[in-house]
């Protein structure tokens, strides 16, 4: 495998416009190329002063600087599974594989829905809702993370995120965050959770 010594921002899959009217090109461009592009450019900046700290043999604050990256790379890695949770062609109920397990665990879609919407609707601050598989279990599991590093299940697999954190849906909903997770419904590519569902399974 190549050594990569930085973090890069993913290009949309997606056109900016190509979410409307649930999420605005607008919306989506700040989104995408400030608040992402920030944990990118955070973790990257991180990474260069430990280097050059570590090359010179000098100190550094080990406890906050390990905080500050730890906010950075999760937010980079979660934005990066949120965009391609996401397509024009999205929303309805999935099928497949991911479809009977859902059912099969929550005892319908409906009920699924309405247990993720709650989680997302209820997280605690900025944070965000995440159907995940679990490690041991194989069985799914909702999860709430706080800010991007809090409430994480450590090495379970992420199937979807939805970003509640303000900046995902103040131009559009103002502060309306029920409004944004019920729009996020028409959007959700269940083509690609499904993928990554069966590629772990």
């Amino acid at each position: 495998m190549a050594e990569v010594k930085s973090f890069v921002l993913p290009e949309l899959p997606y056109a900016y416009g190509a979410l409307k009217p649930y999420m605005s090109e607008e919306q989506l461009k700040i989104h995408h190329d400030k608040h992402h592009a920030a944990y990118v450019n955070g973790a990257n900046n991180i990474l260069a002063k430990m280097d050059k700290a570590r090359a010179e043999n000098t100190d550094f604050d080990v406890k906050s600087t390990l905080k500050e990256l730890s906010w950075n790379i999760g937010g980079h890695a979660l934005h990066s599974l949120f965009w391609p949770s996401m397509s024009a062609k999205g929303g309805g109920v999935p099928g497949g594989q991911l479809g009977d397990w859902l059912v099969k665990e929550f005892g319908s879609f409906e009920r699924f829905k309405k247990e993720f919407t709650t989680a997302a609707n209820s997280v605690e601050g900025s944070g965000w809702a995440a159907l995940t598989l679990g490690s041991q279990t194989t069985r799914p599991y909702i999860m709430q993370v706080e800010k991007h590093n809090m409430n994480v299940y450590p090495a379970y697999t992420v199937l979807m995120v939805l970003d509640v954190f303000e900046h995902a849906y103040y131009i559009d909903y103002k502060n309306d965050r029920g409004k944004f997770v019920e729009g996020f419904w028409n959007v959700v590519n269940w083509d690609e959770v499904n993928k990554r569902l069966t590629a772990h399974l």
